[in-house]
């Protein structure tokens, strides 16, 4: 089977394809054959060692994937060969197979593609997360969603939408704005290109003040961090809540005298963590993405797709923050 390898330390550019042997199933495990694994940001950290988890090398990135089950290990039930399933596995996605963990697999419906089956989990269960649990969203509240083209800015958009928030999306460009609004988003606001000095982060303060109205938004997701950061929070309601989702434009600091201001919170969004410690509500929200699936209320928005040999352009993409909705690449 043929693999895109991280070797050592480095950019897209510094991932191989290599050959390694077909993998075996253990108990507990399934062997999959992965028909499609998406690209997100921690697949750019992670390669080059930026991130919060540094996996043996070698390894493949590629954390979400999608495939079809080829063998079953010892004491595994409710799989056979044949179905289809997800997974996040956090990376080994860009490969032809691999293992996964019985308990990790969730089935794909059959009316549903792999490439849009392979990104699903990440984007919307961070977003889900994020909106009920942290943000504690209610019908009728006003959401700030920055990046709000991205894979999880889609979904917090989309998500908004289905619990009944007037939802503002804000972008960096055009053809982002246009994304958004086909997401749902009531309104659209096109900032600059950072960094900003500071006159000019007091008038992307105002900017988004302006667009979330004069009482400013009950929740503000940032899953975009640097120079945006601070004015999206001077756009905050009382007792609002801040939530700390990524940082692809630099980690930021706040000046903390704002949330005394405001009586708002800033609340930090860690799925994986969440996830690991209480799968049973992680689950429990898994069941109700699939159920807003059907309802239509969600969709992953898959843009562009990458053959395996191309899988680092898709990283690289990523990287350069041109991403609109999900990037996938397929083993077909």
């Amino acid at each position: 089977m043929k693999a895109l390898l991280s070797i050592a330390p480095g950019g897209p550019e510094t991932l191989e394809l290599r050959e390694l042997p077909d993998p075996s199933p253990g108990p507990g495990q399934l062997l999959v054959r992965v028909k499609a694994c998406s690209i997100n940001y921690p697949d750019v950290l992670m390669i080059e060692d930026k991130y919060q988890f540094k996996p043996p090398r070698p390894f493949a990135p590629g954390g979400e994937i999608a495939g079809v089950v080829e063998a079953v290990g010892e004491g595994v039930a409710g799989w056979s060969a044949g179905d289809r399933m997800i997974a996040m596995l956090g990376h080994g996605g860009l490969c032809e197979k691999l293992l996964v963990a019985a308990d990790l697999a969730i089935p794909l419906p059959p009316e549903r593609s792999f490439a849009d089956g392979s990104a699903l989990i990440l984007t919307y269960a961070t977003s889900i997360h994020a909106l009920l649990d942290r943000g504690r969203l209610e019908a009728g509240q006003i959401l700030l969603v920055l990046g709000a083209a991205g894979g999880v800015g889609l979904a917090a958009v989309e998500l908004g939408k289905a619990y009944g928030a007037r939802v503002v999306a804000a972008v960096s460009s055009e053809e982002k704005a246009e994304a958004a609004r086909a997401a749902g988003a009531d309104a659209v606001t096109i900032y600059p290109q950072g960094p900003f000095d500071k006159d000019q982060s007091k008038a992307l303060a105002q900017q988004f003040k302006d667009a979330v109205g004069p009482n400013g938004a009950d929740l503000i997701y940032d899953p975009v961090g640097g120079g945006y950061a601070e004015p999206a929070l001077r756009s905050i309601a009382w007792a609002g809540r801040y939530l700390v989702v990524g940082f692809p434009a630099g980690i930021p600091r706040l000046p903390l005298n704002l949330t005394l201001l405001k009586s708002c919170d800033v609340c930090g969004v860690f799925w994986g963590a969440f996830a690991a410690r209480d799968p049973k509500a992680n689950a429990a929200h898994i069941q109700t993405l699939f159920r807003l699936w059907r309802e239509g209320k969600i969709a992953p928005k898959v843009s562009r797709t990458w053959p395996l040999e191309q899988g680092g352009e898709a990283i690289a993409h990523m990287a350069a923050r041109k991403a609109v909705g999900k990037l996938v690449v397929t083993m077909d």
